[in-house]
C-alpha cells in the first residue's frame, strides 16, 4: 500500500538546501507540504484540537496549495523557518503577536510525537550551547582545545597569555549590522593587551588555536556520515569560500561512533560537525551546528547528502 502521508518542510522562502531535499523527495513520489511560520495569516492557517478525540492532538495546517492532517504526517524537516515579526504593528502589539505565533503554532507542532523530526527544534536549541557542547564532547572522549568562557578580564588575559595563539568566538551567531553593513562573528585572533573592561558586559569564549593543517566538516544523517576535508590555510575557512578545496575522506570508526553518540545524547538525528586536523592527523573537536549548511558541499564533492535526507524523511524512522 502506498504511503500517502506527507513530509512537512518548515523553512524560509529562499532555501536552496531544502529545495535539494524536496527535489529528491519528489523523485520518490513522496508528498511534500512546505511552509514558513512567517506566512501565518492568509497564507498559513493552523487548527488543533485537544481532549476531544482519540489522538492527543488533531487538526490541520493549511497553505494555499496543501491541507495537512496533523495526525498523518510522515516526518518533519525543520530546516530554516522564520518566525513572523509583525512589523506593521506597534512595538508592544508586535511583541504580543510574535509570542502568540511562536507559542501557538510552535506549540502545536512541537506536540506532535508521531512523525520523525529532523531535527526537533527544542532539541536543536538544547544542543546549540557551545559550553555544553564542549563538556559533552570531552565526556565522549573527543579531544577539546583548551577553552575559557568568562566575563572576567583578568581571567581572559591570563588565559590568552598562557597559550601561543588564542581566538575569540561568539557564543551564538546573531544577526548584526554596523552602519548598515552586516557583521559576521569569525574566529579571530586575540592578544592579552586587547582585552579590556568591556569583557565584563557578557561572557566571552576564548580558545587555544589548534596547530592544524586542515579542517573536517562531517555531516551525519541518521546513521550515515559524510566527511569532507577542507583545505584553506585560513584560521577560519568560512571567510573565503572561493579559496577552499575539498576532498572526501573516510572518518575513523572511533570518531564516527563518537559523533553518533553525541547526536544521541541530544536526541538529534542529524548534525554538522566541525573538527580540526593537526599535523599528525589527530582530530580536534571544534563545534556542532545542529542545523548546519551542507548544500555547497554536495555540489563540490558529489556526495549524496540530499538523497540521504530524503531517504530518512521518507522512511520516517532512523535506521
Amino acid at each position: 500500500m502506498t504511503d500517502v502521508r506527507p513530509v512537512l518542510v518548515a523553512t524560509e522562502a529562499d532555501d536552496v538546501t531544502s529545495d535539494m531535499v524536496i527535489t529528491e523527495l519528489n523523485r520518490r513520489n513522496v508528498p511534500v507540504a512546505r511552509f514558513n511560520p512567517a506566512d501565518i495569516g492568509a497564507d498559513l492557517t493552523v487548527s488543533a484540537r485537544f481532549g476531544t478525540c482519540p489522538a492527543p492532538v488533531a487538526g490541520q495546517v493549511c497553505t494555499p496549495s496543501r491541507t495537512v492532517d496533523l495526525t498523518h504526517i510522515r516526518s518533519v524537516y525543520w530546516r530554516r523557518p522564520v518566525w513572523p515579526a509583525f512589523d506593521h504593528l506597534g512595538a508592544d502589539d508586535a511583541r504580543f503577536a510574535a509570542a502568540q505565533a511562536r507559542y501557538g503554532l510552535g506549540g502545536i507542532l512541537y506536540a506532535l510525537d508521531g512523525p520523525l523530526w529532523v531535527n526537533h527544534p527544542l532539541r536543536n536549541a538544547a544542543a546549540d550551547y557551545k559550553p555544553t557542547q564542549l563538556a559533552v564532547a570531552q565526556r565522549l572522549g573527543l579531544t577539546v582545545p583548551p577553552t575559557l568562557v568568562t566575563n572576567d578580564p583578568d581571567e581572559a588575559r591570563s588565559f590568552v597569555a598562557s597559550h601561543d595563539q588564542v581566538v575569540f568566538k561568539t557564543l551564538r551567531w546573531t544577526p548584526c549590522r554596523r552602519d548598515g553593513v552586516p557583521v559576521t562573528g569569525w574566529a579571530d585572533p586575540v592578544t592579552a593587551p586587547e582585552i579590556d573592561e568591556s569583557v565584563r558586559v557578557v561572557p566571552h569564549l576564548f580558545q587555544a588555536v589548534v596547530d592544524k593543517v586542515a579542517d573536517l566538516r562531517v555531516l551525519v544523517v541518521g546513521r550515515e556520515a559524510f566527511a569532507v576535508r577542507i583545505q584553506s590555510g585560513m584560521l577560519d575557512w568560512r571567510k573565503d569560500y572561493s579559496a577552499l578545496s575539498y576532498s572526501v575522506v573516510d572518518l575513523p570508526d572511533r570518531m564516527g561512533k563518537a559523533l553518533l553518540a553525541y547526536l544521541e545524547h541530544f536526541g538529534l538525528v542529524s548534525g554538522s560537525f566541525d573538527l580540526a586536523v593537526d599535523k599528525v592527523g589527530d582530530l580536534w573537536w571544534l563545534e556542532l551546528n545542529p542545523n548546519g549548511q551542507w548544500g555547497w558541499l554536495e555540489e563540490s564533492t558529489g556526495l549524496a547528502m540530499s538523497a540521504a535526507f530524503a531517504d530518512l524523511l521518507t522512511q520516517g524512522v532512523v535506521p
